[in-house]
């Protein structure tokens, strides 16, 4: 996997939740959500548990309640679809403030929000207190295929590269007197784009043969492999366990 890559969603600790081997993580947290998912919308009261145990989660990981909020920006567009459920949405009716929506709608939008709020959650705690060259490791102990984990690792080691590229060749560009502002400079662009491929395809090559002369073979060597303990699984296991109790309660009451 070469050398550890830092992103931003990471936060530096030494948490106990920072400590845990990133494949029971990964299996903790992939397991929260399907859990989450699979519970009734109507069990309102289930999400408001899940959201505590996420929070509780935080805590232990000492992650800021600020940080998590800032990272969940990006489901603003989910939020945006679902907003407009209510209105859209066909069946019976029902007067809110005097405008008149959809229950179904409604039913639809609050599913989404609150399905996809607690999963991106669980996604940036995870992100946040696991490096990113663990998680890929993590995919790997947890049988992934080889092959997409390693498309995943170039695709994120080299996307900051083509990035670093791209942001050069638009220096060169505003060095050279050229701003953007119109169609007719949309020529321009598309001849930028064209040469980034090439580029990206000429490095992509190099970086093929160079890993052929080390003797690559169609799998990356595994060079720290980090085993769990009965304790670390079960440590790990605290959050779906709950959160399967909260959904078997949500389906019963």
């Amino acid at each position: 996997m070469g050398a550890g890559h830092a992103h931003k969603l990471y936060r530096h600790g030494h948490s106990p939740v920072h400590e845990l081997p990133a494949h029971c993580k990964l299996a903790a947290v992939f397991a929260f959500v399907v859990i989450v998912v699979s519970t009734p919308r109507e069990a309102v009261w289930a999400f408001g548990l899940y959201a505590l145990l996420l929070a509780a989660a935080a805590a232990v990981a000492r992650v800021p309640a600020g940080f998590l909020l800032r990272r969940l920006l990006i489901e603003v567009p989910f939020v945006a679809f679902a907003v407009l459920m209510p209105f859209v949405a066909e069946g019976e009716r029902v007067e809110v403030l005097g405008v008149s929506l959809s229950v179904s709608g409604l039913w639809g939008a609050w599913n989404v929000l609150a399905k996809g709020t607690l999963g991106v959650a669980a996604s940036v705690l995870l992100a946040s207190t696991t490096e990113l060259r663990a998680l890929l490791m993590g995919l790997q102990r947890l049988k992934l295929p080889p092959l997409l984990v390693q498309i995943a690792s170039f695709m994120i080691r080299y996307g900051d590269v083509i990035s670093d590229e791209l942001r050069r060749m638009s220096i060169a560009r505003r060095s050279r007197g050229f701003e953007a502002r119109g169609v007719r400079h949309w020529g321009v662009l598309a001849k930028t784009a064209g040469a980034l491929f090439i580029r990206s395809y000429e490095r992509g090559e190099r970086v093929y043969l160079a890993m052929v002369s080390r003797g690559y073979a169609g799998s990356m060597p595994v060079i720290d492999d980090v085993a769990a303990t009965r304790a670390q699984w079960a440590y790990a296991a605290a959050l779906p366990v709950t959160a399967l109790a909260v959904c078997m309660m949500g389906w019963t009451l």
